[in-house]
């Protein structure tokens, strides 16, 4: 299994040096693929923050991206609540990650956050 990094991802979506980004979707093709919880927020921070991209499109771009067999992300499903917590909220990615590891996975979140907290009831 091969990892990959936010650069790679974040050349692949923005299609902003199609050298780079033709490598890419060429390691998609002919090697199975793994993508981290952290890359995806770092992604995400990069797109929101950096790129200024909109939640919702975000949220889409990166389900469109691992929408293939070729690509796995590492717990899907917590990336996959987050995103959808992350597009109707005002948190964080990261944030909206520990709600998906409280409801995906049972996990108890310890939080000072009273925003965060709401969204763990």
């Amino acid at each position: 299994m091969v990892l990959f990094d936010t650069n790679a991802v974040l050349r692949y979506i923005l299609q902003d040096n199609l050298e780079m980004a033709e490598v890419v979707e060429q390691q998609m093709s002919n090697f199975y693929r793994c993508v981290p919880v952290e890359v995806i927020a770092e992604v995400v921070y990069v797109l929101s923050k950096v790129y200024k991209v909109e939640h919702n499109i975000i949220s889409q771009t990166i389900i469109n991206f691992t929408n293939t067999d070729k690509i796995r992300i590492i717990h899907s499903d917590v990336v996959r609540h987050a995103l959808e917590v992350f597009v109707s909220s005002s948190l964080d990615f990261v944030d909206c990650l520990l709600v998906g590891y409280a409801k995906e996975k049972q996990y108890s979140v310890f939080t000072f956050d009273k925003k965060l907290q709401k969204y763990l009831q």
